[in-house]
């Protein structure tokens, strides 16, 4: 019976075309593929990874959720070592477990966090320039607080679905 894996993983998506393959023989430069490409190589089958998520170009995750299935016997700390010695150093694999075989890292996920940075001042960072939009002009940050409390609360985000018909809260 084959193996469920799961893997929390971070991320400088800067050079890479976001989270997601595209197509089965795509050779873009994504987070997926890259993985796929290593994990492949480590067991010798082909390997299909489930992210709990996509991300676009340019794109960071931290602690980002991925799953995949696997004969191998391999321990889960010679994968971990493994993964992080034949990455790129921009990906990092945290954590390595076996999981039920019915987790899918999509459909279990609990919940995402979004994270914007904006910085402010009058020169901006050159360490945090890839992590944190930089504005020269000041914030208001009466209109600030007036958006953000927009936000708060619960809502309904099926518009942003790609699921229309569903008896899950959304």
């Amino acid at each position: 019976m084959k193996r469920n894996i799961k893997l929390l993983m971070e991320y400088d998506g800067g050079r890479y075309d976001g989270w997601q393959r595209l197509g089965k023989k795509s050779t873009g430069t994504t987070i997926q593929g890259k993985i796929e490409e290593v994990l492949s190589k480590m067991t010798g089958e082909t390997i299909e990874l489930i992210g709990s998520g996509r991300t676009d170009a340019g794109v960071h995750a931290r602690g980002q959720v991925a799953n995949f299935h696997t004969d191998s016997d391999m321990k889960c700390w010679e994968m971990k070592y493994y993964l992080n010695r034949y990455l790129p150093q921009d990906i990092g694999i945290l954590y390595v477990s076996d999981v039920p075989e019915r987790f899918h890292s999509r459909l279990n996920a609990k919940s995402k966090r979004y994270i914007y940075r904006v910085a402010t001042g009058d020169v901006p960072s050159v360490f945090d320039r890839r992590y944190t939009w930089y504005c020269f002009d000041r914030l208001d940050m009466g209109l600030m607080k007036e958006g953000a409390a927009l936000m708060m609360g619960q809502h309904d985000f099926k518009g942003f679905s790609s699921v229309k018909k569903t008896n899950k809260s959304t």
